[in-house]
This record gives structure tokens, sequence and C-alpha cells, in this order.
């Protein structure tokens, strides 16, 4: 994969444009509901997302380009945005990830380069990482969160579906990941 880096950074330029389209002016009885039960509703994923792009990707990659394995990661903290972002908007929230990860994708651009995937940075509780290993990680988490807040978004319509539920894979793994239709 000659060109993985270009490649992870154009899903991770989409991020906030779909956050965007989705989430923006939705009205609230659409945002309520968690992905599941005791899980994050949008606020929260978009809020945990802007904490990745705060302290968690870029920093890891200067770690790994500067001191390799002798000296870890700081650990990350998924809670940060429950605090921090009380008085915030959902849409405001939504635009400050945008313009931090367009920060971050810049200067990923500067920093990393193909040449640079296999250096080794040390996580506090995985060992050894690569960069490769981190920056596939960050495009895979997006795609989790943007999951994540498409099945709280289903959810919050989970009761009215009816007897349509059954066909509805994202409302049953809600409830059930192995009950999911094949």
């Amino acid at each position: 994969m000659a060109d993985f880096i270009r490649d992870t950074t154009e899903l991770l330029r989409r991020t906030p444009n779909v956050l965007r389209a989705l989430l923006t002016g939705l009205p609230s009885s659409w945002l309520d509901t968690p992905d599941v039960a005791g899980g994050w509703g949008p606020k929260d994923v978009v809020g945990h997302l802007i904490t990745g792009e705060q302290t968690d990707w870029i920093e890891r990659t200067r770690r790994i380009l500067e001191h390799g394995t002798a000296v870890p990661f700081d650990r990350f903290d998924r809670f940060a945005h429950a605090q921090r972002d009380v008085d915030a908007t959902l849409d405001q929230l939504v635009e400050r990830f945008g313009a931090l990860r367009a920060e971050n994708l810049e200067q990923l651009g500067s920093l990393a380069r193909e040449a640079d995937l296999d250096r080794r940075g040390l996580h506090p509780s995985l060992g050894e990482v690569t960069l490769r290993d981190l920056l596939a990680t960050w495009s895979v988490h997006d795609l989790d969160h943007v999951s994540q807040v498409y099945a709280g978004l289903a959810g919050s319509r989970d009761a009215e579906v009816g007897p349509w539920k059954q066909y509805l894979g994202i409302l049953l793994r809600r409830d059930d990941p192995a009950a999911v239709p094949g």
C-alpha cells in the first residue's frame, strides 16, 4: 500500500462532513438516545472525537517520530468531553471538530511519510505499536463512532418502527448483537 497515508487521510477528511450533514440542525428528538443502554449520544461522540483531535492522534504521531519507544504515549481521557462540553451545543461541537480535524490533517501531511509507517511508539497498555497501527486505528475509530451516532439516531425511533424492527439490524444490534439477520 504505497499510498497508505493519503488513503487514510481521505477517509479522515470526510468524517466532519458526514457529522455536519447528519447532525447540524437536527431536532433534539433525534439526538437524545444513546447507541446502547448506558452508551453515548451524538453530543458525547463528537465531544470524544474532539478530545482525540486535541490530545491523541497528532500528539502520538509526534511522539513516535520524535522519541520512538523511549517515551510512552500519555494516557487518553475517553471522558474529558463530559465536563468540558456541558455548555456547548452539538452544532458548535461539530464545527469545532471540523476545524480541529482540518488542522490535524494538515499537520499529519507535514509530519509523516510512507517511510515512517513502521516506526514504533509505546502505548501505555498495548505496548509497542507502529505509526501505521496508529493511523489505521484513527480511521477505524472514526468509523466506529460514526456508526455509534447512527445507532443512537436509529434508537430514537426504536419503538415507532413497530413490527419492522425484526428487519432492521441497526436496532437489533442495540438489543443483542447476535440477533442481526444475515
